[in-house]
């Protein structure tokens, strides 16, 4: 069974977002915590909180009994996609404008667990 999180609108573009998602797509969700905990960029932090609630949305999805751990959850899906886009203008030389374009982005976490439920099976 699994169980999605997404963050909408999330400052920052989706280029430099999708470098820290592509470390942890596919890990198990408590390397993954570990590995976003230990990152430098800005946009860890977002995918941290994402990937916590995906967990947490699968722990109370109804026929999911006890924790995340015993189940063996893993990351099975996680991308970023360009959002809504901020457009600025900055003075030039020679009475000209620049354009400045403040770029953000939509997460999207999906995790699975690998362990078969208990519930699920023999009925």
């Amino acid at each position: 069974m699994e169980a999605q999180a997404r963050l909408r609108n999330i400052k920052g573009s989706a280029r430099k977002m999708r470098l820290v998602v592509d470390t942890i797509r596919g890990k198990d969700v408590n390397q993954a915590l570990v590995i976003l905990k230990h990152t430098s960029k800005h946009s860890a932090h977002h995918v941290y909180k994402t990937v916590l609630s995906a967990v947490s949305n699968w722990e109370n999805k109804p026929g999911n009994e006890g924790d995340a751990d015993s189940h063996q959850l893993f990351v099975k899906t996680a991308f970023v996609d360009e959002a809504g886009m901020l457009k600025r203008f900055q003075p030039a030389p020679h009475g000209r404008a620049h354009r400045i374009r403040k770029r953000s982005s939509h997460l999207t976490i999906v995790v699975e667990n690998k362990k078969e439920l208990d519930n699920n099976t023999n009925k």
